[in-house]
């Protein structure tokens, strides 16, 4: 559902969320996370590039999660990577379908879609960080 690089961005700022209090190191973020480190200097380009960290060069610099960051939705990072999500996307596939053209899995998955769409519109990266551990 998510591609690649959307779920490690949320990885990574899951992390970030979780040491919010100071400077994180990509190499730290890579051995804790499990991300390539070829892919996560890619994928932090891009999160600062789109504004959701703030990286520092030298003795004591890394990542940190930019502002308020913490308090920003799944949702909102996934739409930064992947775009906006298709809602009417149908569950087996098949291309659009809805109510008057249902797929046999239709009503089933209307009803996990919905769940599915407010759970990414309310957790935040501060919910993926927990309290302080390792996401």
């Amino acid at each position: 559902m998510f591609s690649r690089t959307s779920l490690h961005a949320l990885r990574t700022l899951g992390y970030l969320a979780a040491h919010r209090e100071r400077w994180v190191l990509a190499r730290e973020i890579a051995e804790e996370t499990g991300i390539p480190p070829n892919y996560l200097s890619k994928v932090l380009a891009q999160l600062r590039k789109r504004g959701f960290v703030v990286s520092q060069k030298g003795w004591g610099g890394g990542f940190r999660m930019k502002g308020t960051g913490a308090g920003t939705t799944i949702s909102a990072v996934l739409e930064t990577f992947d775009g906006r999500r298709e809602k009417d996307a149908c569950a087996f596939g098949l291309g659009r379908c809805d109510s008057d053209d249902p797929c046999p899995l239709h009503p089933h998955w209307e009803k996990v879609r919905e769940e599915y769409e407010r759970m990414l519109r309310t957790v935040t990266l501060r919910d993926l960080g927990g309290s302080g551990s390792a996401a």
